[in-house]
């Protein structure tokens, strides 16, 4: 089974943290990014797919329940608030639980145990499709060799050529399965397949050096 991919729309930093704790906490989910505001969620969102919000309700600009209100296809929700009043309403937007704060570790499982996670088999999903020349253009997951930044476009390289999409790197790695490709560098996404060997400074895939960023070694020895 698939981790379940997340996000925290939340402005208090503190409740970022414990909710951001216990997401590490929990091997089937991974979290995707955070945002202190609805408006920078709506952006990611835009350009980006996530398994789960956990939405707090309080927030400057739009609040969580008008946020809510203006997804045409949301993912599931958990609401997170010091404000029991807005249960009724949550649950009538067909959120999947209500964690009133302070929340424990064990009330935060119990919500999460309630999200369906996403399936890995014949029926999941083994492809992309990326903007190129005002086209979307199918690129197959088992094609991709690396994934490269260069500066507001990515830059694909697969088995049959390159492709030059205009997205940021963080844009295509929420759209990459995690158990099939690994960030090594903040301008790097390798296919953990197309990994020949590796040290702690660089990654060999298909006969190309690719830097290790020092924040990245870690995650490369746990594959």
């Amino acid at each position: 089974m698939s981790r379940i991919r997340c996000i925290i729309v939340e402005d208090e930093p503190l409740a970022v943290k414990v909710l951001a704790d216990y997401i590490a906490q929990t091997p089937f989910l991974e979290l995707q990014a955070t945002f202190k505001d609805a408006i920078l969620a709506t952006d990611w969102l835009r350009k980006a797919t996530t398994d789960l919000i956990f939405l707090d309700i309080h927030l400057p600009k739009l609040k969580g329940m008008a946020f809510l209100k203006t997804l045409s296809h949301p993912p599931a929700v958990i609401i997170t608030t010091a404000y029991h009043q807005y249960a009724v309403e949550g649950f009538e937007l067909n959120v999947t639980d209500y964690l009133l704060k302070p929340f424990e570790l064990e009330r935060f499982l119990v919500a999460v145990g309630k999200v369906q996670r996403p399936v890995d088999g014949p029926e999941a999903r083994d492809f992309i499709f990326i903007n190129m020349n005002k086209k979307k253009v199918k690129v197959l997951f088992s094609d991709i060799l690396y994934v490269e930044s260069q500066r507001e476009y990515v830059k694909i390289t697969t088995v049959k050529g390159e492709y030059i999409s205009k997205m940021s790197t963080h844009e295509i790695e929420s759209l990459l399965p995690v158990h099939l490709f690994k960030r090594v560098h903040r301008s790097y996404i390798v296919s953990i397949r197309r990994i020949e060997s590796y040290t702690a400074e660089m990654v060999e895939v298909n006969g190309i050096s690719i830097p290790i960023g020092k924040g990245y070694r870690d995650g490369l020895e746990n594959l």
